[in-house]
């Protein structure tokens, strides 16, 4: 009830799930946190790193990372990210983009943990998913707040994946 939805946005017949909208009541962004980090903590107990996604994803993978006494590792889109970079193009439900995240961010071997704020179509999850195999990347599980039933996303992840609010 605390997500806002937001209909023909950013294009006629996507409804966007606004995920700020929790972010502005304390109390409940406060209680979105604890579980995810209990989550992470019950479920991963060995993991290297956790991936945030651009950019709603880098809200809530710094704060879990320190709580855990782990790295926090952005990807991002295209041009942002200094040094040398590993690559992939991913599909949006209205376009496509380019993912970067740099080599030396994580070892090969490492675990790791991919967060988003939400998973539509699977597009950016899937792309984050290959960059860390790429880099020699284990990926642990791909974790999402909202998940897009209907669009099928958690189809094209060949990995664990796990949403707490589903529209």
């Amino acid at each position: 009830s605390c997500v806002r939805s937001y209909p023909d946005f950013p294009q006629p017949g996507i409804i966007f799930r606004d995920i700020f909208s929790v972010m502005q009541q304390p109390t409940v962004f406060a209680d979105l946190m604890d579980v995810l980090i209990d989550y992470v903590k019950a479920k991963h107990k060995d993991i290297d790193a956790i991936i945030g996604l651009d950019s709603r994803g880098f809200l809530f993978g710094p704060i879990i990372c320190l709580q855990l006494g782990i790295p926090f590792v952005p990807v991002r889109k295209k041009g942002k990210l200094p040094g040398d970079l590993m690559s992939t193009t991913y599909q949006l439900e209205y376009g496509s983009d380019v993912f970067e995240v740099q080599k030396d961010s994580f070892k090969p071997g490492d675990k790791i943990v991919i967060i988003d704020d939400l998973l539509a179509t699977g597009g950016t999850m899937s792309a984050s998913v290959d960059l860390v195999k790429k880099n020699g990347g284990v990926v642990e599980e791909c974790i999402c707040i909202i998940e897009i039933d209907d669009l099928k996303g958690r189809n094209k992840l060949k990995v664990p994946f796990k949403s707490f609010i589903q529209f």
